[in-house]
Formats: structure tokens, sequence, C-alpha cells
């Protein structure tokens, strides 16, 4: 399998492509990374340093990468944070080529906002540049509960609104949706649950919730969910692997007393899912 994936860089931690690309490798997935920053560290720290990229370099990158002939060989293109508008064009015009040439190629869009505890935190421009040019040519989408709202114009606080939203959002394009994180009134805060939706079913796997805000968490979650889902086109077992390794990532990371993930430290995780919470199917 080939992913080209259009994300950020950063040469400290481990967010955008410097979250997905490695548990992509120890899978067994050749990718073709791009980047649009590349900075020091994410963020989230409140200084760093380093460049944005142009979004007219960054379509150089892939415009040199179509001249390699490999287009074609692309199995999926994913992308997650996107900081302008320009970067969105670039994303699309990149899905329009990839599929070109190969007409089975997916497109996987991790699009990002913001969460329930901070709100949106994108450029203002952003969230319409998703619901009106990005998300309607996704094959795949992986908000969580909070972009799932933002980006339908709903408030998904149950089981059955949550999946009301998914069905909103699969008129707009993507047949599959992954919902990273749902959070119901009716369970206990000790727990979180991740939700997968295509056209055989919806199905939903609930684990303990860990008391650590990990970024790039989210990143690796869209990267393997797509993976798993290309290569087997069962949203079930894609979610019950992928769900594995997070965890296993996240609980890693908790008992480590780090920031940042311990991404390679967990290796074995992504090669291996212990696959040790139940998927149960809700539709």
């Amino acid at each position: 399998m080939k992913i080209l994936s259009i994300q950020s860089a950063v040469a400290y931690g481990h967010v955008g492509n410097s979250a997905a690309v490695f548990p992509l490798q120890r899978i067994g997935v050749e990718v073709l990374p791009v980047y649009t920053v590349n900075f020091s560290n994410h963020t989230g720290y409140g200084a760093w340093r380093g460049p944005l990229i142009a979004p007219d370099e960054v379509r150089e990158v892939i415009t040199g990468i179509e001249e390699r002939g490999v287009l074609g060989q692309i199995d999926a293109v994913l992308s997650g944070y996107q900081g302008s508008e320009g970067i969105g064009d670039v994303v699309v015009d990149a899905v329009t080529r990839v599929k070109a040439a190969n007409p089975n190629a997916v497109y996987a869009c991790d699009p990002v906002m913001g969460n329930v505890t901070s709100g949106c935190f994108v450029a203002p421009a952003i969230p319409d540049l998703l619901r009106e040019r990005v998300v309607p040519v996704a094959d795949i989408i992986t908000p969580n509960q909070f972009e799932l709202g933002y980006l339908t114009g709903t408030e998904p606080d149950t089981l059955e609104s949550t999946l009301e939203s998914v069905d909103a959002a699969r008129t707009m394009g993507p047949r599959t949706v992954l919902v990273t994180s749902v959070e119901r009134p009716d369970h206990s805060e000790d727990t979180i649950e991740m939700l997968a939706v295509d056209d055989a079913g919806a199905w939903i796997v609930r684990t303990p919730r860990l008391p650590l805000k990990a970024n790039g968490s989210g990143d690796v979650t869209a990267a393997l969910f797509t993976a798993h889902y290309v290569a087997s086109g069962d949203a079930a077992a894609a979610l019950r692997k992928t769900v594995s390794s997070v965890y296993d990532l996240l609980d890693r990371t908790l008992q480590s007393g780090e920031r940042e993930l311990q991404l390679v430290e967990s290796q074995e995780y992504y090669a291996n899912p212990r696959e040790q919470f139940a998927v149960t199917q809700v539709r």
C-alpha cells in the first residue's frame, strides 16, 4: 500500500506527518510525506520556530512526485490540519490528480477544527473551506464529536444524535466516517467511545478514558484507520485494530510521564494490535 500524506511536520515531538508516518511504515505502508509546515515543535508549546511552506511550494513537491510516474500507485491520500485556504486547494488538486491516475484511490480527510474543551481553534475561513470544498471530495473523514457537529451544524451528544450527524456528514460526500471521540451523558465519565460508519453499518467501541491530553493522537488514529480500512474494506475490523493501537500508545505515554507521544517506543502496538476492546454493531 502507498499513501500520500499531506500534513505538517515537526522536528521535536509527534504531530501531523511526524505522528502519522512511522506507525504507517511500521504496519508495512509506503508513505510519501509532503510537508505543509516544518516547525521545531507543535504550536501547543506557545513558541516555535520554522517556516510555513507556501501552497505553491507544496504543490511543486506533489508535481515532482507526479513526474516520477507514481500517482497511479497511490492507494490513498491523507490530510490533516489545514493552516490556510491555499493548502486546502492544493490538497483537493492532489486528490483530483491521484484519482485521475488511479480511480480506485481514496481520500481520507481529518477535518481538524477544534474540540469540545478548546472550541474552534483554526482560522475563521477553514470550517467553510472544509464544508464546501474539502469534505465533499473525501471518501473517509475522521472528525471528533465536536468537529462532526461543527461540520454539519448539529449538536451530537447521544448515540442517536451522533448517528444522525454522521448521516448528515455522509450526505456531504464521504461514505465512511470515523468519529474519534464520542461522549454520551448516559455513560461514565471514565470511558470514551469511537464510532465507525459506512454503507455496511455502524460500530462503536468503548475504552477507559486516560487522564492526558496528547497532541498528535488524532493524527495517528486517522492514519491507522485509513490504512486498515483501505486494506480490508471492513470498518469494524479497522476500528478494532485502530482503537487497540491508539489506546496502548496513549497508555504507554501516560506511564512515561512525558508530554510527547511515545511513538517509537509503542511500535509493537501498531504491528500487532492486541484488539482487546469489543466492537458492537449499533446499526
